[in-house]
Formats: structure tokens, sequence, C-alpha cells
């Protein structure tokens, strides 16, 4: 079937934060770009009838393994997209811990080309801040951002040597990319499998402290401070976390941080040591920092949700708590989960909800703020956000099932994405 070239919306609520509105309103889509709704549809466009959902521009996940190469038995670029659009994602950063990982340009450029040929959603690749994810030489970053890397990480490992880190943020503000890091003390986290307290001694399982990822969020602002560079802290977990972040935001650094749906939800408390589909990091921690991470998104000191999407198989995670990968899955579960969590629950607006899914990424990759203006690309989601449905993995378009949210009740889904115009994703 041919997509309309003219797409007419309805009677839609409008959450625009980049520019603040949150209103009844219609929207007009015209080869693939939003412009001034006409004051009747033109023949043969298509007409939405909206009147009970949310229209808001294409949310951006900043932090997806696309697994594409080297592990494509948990998820492939496709099924990670498909995953994506189905929860309202028109964009989202691919992290480069693939096999090989994405340290050279070619492979830069070649998921670049794979992900526009599947044409579900945009794929930026993040490059490698060093090669092979080594932590000691740094990677060719100006021929990875040549050749189409949005930003630098060694997401899965820190970046161990202060004068590496250094030299990397140094060389990513000339090229005006942000550095994502993943802040986790190698020498701390030791063979920990959860957050370090009492449930970890209950279940006698290794423990990783909060410390762990504290000492390199201090390290990694300060670093920040005598370079000038943009620092983006990956899925923040701790509540001291938060205060450093708090603190440096203050002073006028370039420093952000984004949390995760399981680290707004879960505590270690719902931690099933003998199931690894609660085994993730930075692991679930207190229920004191759960309510600080919360607290930061409702006050703005962390601005960016994003899932740090993890597929594994079914086998890998039945190896064990000990044994099995870190990571659980996000894409389709994100919606749900934050809007329940923060909207429902009184914690923020919806609009700033929106927000924390679009401008807030948009503006850490330096993208213009993501909106639903004329002549901006028809990058949009449909929202129902009054139905509750229950999660279950069944209906996943992602290869993987690894979510802890299995069986939660939650308010609010994706129920169209477009992408330019197209329909990507319809219910």
């Amino acid at each position: 079937m041919t997509e309309p070239r003219a797409i007419l919306i309805r009677g839609a609520r409008l959450l625009d934060p980049a520019r603040g509105r949150d209103e009844p309103g219609d929207l007009y889509i015209l080869n693939g770009r939003f412009a001034e709704p006409p004051p009747a549809p033109p023949p043969g466009a298509e007409v939405i009838e909206a009147a009970g959902l949310v229209a808001a521009p294409g949310f951006i996940d900043l932090h997806v393994h696309l697994r594409e190469p080297g592990d494509e038995d948990a998820e492939t670029i496709e099924t990670g997209c498909r995953a994506a659009v189905r929860g309202g994602r028109t964009t989202v950063v691919a992290m480069p811990n693939t096999r090989p990982p994405m340290d050279t340009p070619d492979r830069v450029a070649g998921l670049i080309r794979r992900a526009e040929e599947i044409g579900l959603c945009r794929v930026l690749p993040a490059a490698c801040i060093t090669r092979g994810r080594a932590g000691g030489t740094l990677a060719p970053l100006a021929e990875l951002a040549a050749a189409g890397a949005c930003a630098f990480t060694d997401d899965g490992s820190t970046v161990p040597s202060d004068d590496v880190m250094r030299r990397a943020m140094e060389q990513a503000a000339a090229l005006s990319r942000p550095i994502l890091d993943h802040a986790q003390a190698q020498d701390l986290e030791r063979r920990g499998v959860m957050h370090e307290g009492l449930y970890s001694a209950r279940w006698g399982l290794p423990g990783i402290p909060s410390a762990a990822e504290v000492d390199i969020v201090r390290r990694d602002i300060r670093l920040a401070r005598e370079t000038g560079g943009h620092l983006h802290i990956q899925h923040v977990s701790a509540a001291e976390s938060v205060e450093l972040l708090r603190r440096a935001r203050a002073e006028g650094l370039p420093v952000s941080g984004e949390v995760t749906p399981h680290h707004l939800a879960l505590t270690d408390a719902d931690v099933r040591p003998d199931d690894a589909r609660w085994k993730m990091n930075p692991p679930l921690r207190g229920k004191a920092d759960r309510a600080a991470l919360v607290r930061a998104v409702e006050e703005g000191v962390i601005g960016v949700l994003a899932t740090d999407h993890a597929p594994h198989t079914a086998a890998a995670k039945a190896r064990g708590f000990r044994e099995a990968p870190f990571g659980v899955i996000g894409l389709e579960t994100a919606v749900g989960v934050t809007y329940t969590r923060l909207v429902v629950n009184g914690r923020m607006s919806a609009l700033d909800w929106v927000r924390c899914c679009t401008v807030g990424p948009a503006r850490v990759l330096g993208l213009p703020d993501p909106a639903l203006a004329p002549g901006a690309p028809a990058d949009l989601v449909l929202l129902d956000l009054d139905s509750e449905r229950t999660v279950s993995a069944g209906e996943f378009r992602s290869k993987s099932r690894n979510t802890p949210f299995e069986g939660w009740r939650v308010k609010g889904r994706a129920v169209r994405t477009f992408l330019g115009g197209r329909t990507v994703f319809m219910e």
C-alpha cells in the first residue's frame, strides 16, 4: 500500500515541550514534514481522528544495544528497530560494544547503511572511546565522527585511565561530540552481580558498591571541568551520583545524565536471586537511591530517560545469577513504566515527561529540539495514555524476552509511530 503524502491528525492532545504546548489541536503532515493544517483535508489525504490520543515528537533513546554484528541471536538492527518504534522511539543511539566493536570508520558507516536499508527508525551509532573498548589506546575519534558517530563511549566498560579519558574529552570537545560514560570503577566492581547491601548479604551474592559508580562520576566531572568537554553519565543509579550531578550543573559545567526505567521502578529488594532477568549493570540499588533518582528527574537534574535496552537470549540468562550476562530490555516497556511511575504517580507533568524523552536527549547530542512545528521532520508518536495493559514479553518485537516487568500493570502505550511521515508501527 502506498503511504499517503498528506495526513491530517485531528483532535489530539499535542505535547510539544520544545514550544511549551500542551493543548488540543490538529497536525498536518505533507511530504514527510509537518505543515500548517489546511481548512479541509485535500483529496487523497489520510484523516486520523485522534480524540483521546496524545501526539508527541518521536522519542529519542540515547542507550540501546542492537547486538549486530556479533550477537544476532539476541537482537538484530531490524528487530531492535521494530521494538523501538513499537515503544514510540524514532531515533536510537546504538552502543558500540558489538563484536567486533565500533572502533573503525568502516564499521560505523556500515551500521548507518544497514539501518537506512531497514528504514524503520533513525539509528545513530556511538563509537568506541578506545580501540577494542580495551581502555588503553584512543580510537580514531576524528575519523569515527566523520563516518557518522554521534558520540563516544566504551559502554559496558569504564575508561580506567584518567589521562586517556582526559584526552578523549579534549578530542570529543573539538569534534562537538559528547562522551557517554559507563561509570563503574573496575577495581571496586570486582565480580559483583548485584548491589552491595542487605539483600546481597542475604542471598550470598557478591555485591557492587555504590562507590564503584560514584568514584568515576566524581573523576569524570573533574575532567569535564578541566577540558570543557560534554560529559553524559549513563544509567545513573546512586543517590550520591545525583548530588554530584546537581552540583556540577549548578556550577554550569557541560554535564548531563540519564536514568533507566528499571532504576526508577525497582530496587534491590525486588531482585530474585534465582532469576537473572533482575541482573543488570549498574545493579538495582536501595530505596533511598531510587527516591533520589525520581527526585532528580522531577527537578530536572537528570533530563534524559533512556532504556539501556540490553537483549540476551533465554539460554544466556538461564546460566544462573552469578554467570549470566548483565542487562535487561526496555524499548517496549519504557513508555508504560515511566509514564506510570512519574506522571500517573504525580511526580511530573506529561509535558515534562515527554521533554525527557525528546528535547533532553536531543540536546545531549547537539540536535535540534524535536517539535511538532511546520517544517520539522514528521517523526511522531501517537500515544494512548489512558489505556492500562499487562506487560507480556510474548508480544515483544524484540528477539529477546529478558524483562523484569513481565506481568506488570502499566498505563500508557504507543499506538502509532511515524518516521518522516511514514507509518513504521501501528497497533
